[in-house]
C-alpha cells in the first residue's frame, strides 16, 4: 500500500510551526486546506496529553467557529494522533502565513481562557471529563510565545 503524503514527511527534521498539510477540491469546486499545527517537535520532545489536546480542541474549535471574520470557512480543528497537535481545515487555496494571524488569536484565547470548558458535559461530550485545562493553556501559551510570535521560514515549511 502507497504511504499516504503525511507519512513522507520528515520527521526528525520537522519544528513547530503551521503547515500546508495538504489541499483538496471537493466535487463543487471549492478548496479545502488542511493544515499542520505542529505544537511539539515530533521524537524530539514530549508529546501532548490527550486531555490537554481535548481541552483544546473543545476551546479552539469554539473559538474558531465563531470567529467574525473566518467562521464561516472553518471545516475543523482536532488533535493529531501521534499527540504533537493538531489539524486545523479551512475553506480556500491558503498559506501558512495566511492563516497565522488566526492561530495566534486562536492559541492567545486557549492561553488566557478561564471558566467552564464549552461543551465540556455529560450531555455535549462522550468524554467530558477526558480534560486538562491547564495543560492545554501552558501548551498554547509555550506555542504562541516560542513560535508563533516569530516564525521563521522552518515554522512555515515542511522540510524538503
Amino acid at each position: 500500500m502507497e504511504k499516504i503524503v503525511s507519512f513522507t514527511i520528515d520527521h526528525e527534521r520537522l519544528k513547530r510551526g503551521i503547515f500546508v498539510s495538504r489541499r483538496d477540491v471537493t466535487p463543487a469546486g471549492d478548496t479545502i486546506t488542511t493544515f499542520d499545527i505542529r505544537m511539539t517537535e515530533p521524537n524530539r520532545e514530549e508529546a501532548l496529553t490527550p486531555r490537554a489536546l481535548h481541552a483544546m480542541e473543545h476551546l479552539a474549535a469554539t473559538y474558531l467557529r465563531n470567529h467574525p471574520q473566518w467562521g464561516g470557512r472553518i471545516v475543523y480543528w482536532g488533535p493529531m494522533g501521534c499527540c504533537t497537535g493538531n489539524y486545523l481545515l479551512v475553506q480556500g487555496d491558503l498559506t501558512s502565513a495566511d492563516i497565522l494571524p488566526l492561530v495566534r488569536e486562536t492559541m492567545e484565547f486557549v492561553a488566557g481562557y478561564e471558566g467552564d470548558i464549552p461543551g465540556a458535559t455529560p450531555r455535549d461530550c462522550g468524554n467530558w471529563s477526558f480534560m486538562d485545562a491547564d495543560d492545554a493553556r501552558r501548551a498554547a501559551r509555550r506555542y504562541a510565545d516560542e513560535i508563533l510570535s516569530n516564525p521563521a521560514t522552518d515554522n512555515l515549511v515542511y522540510p524538503s
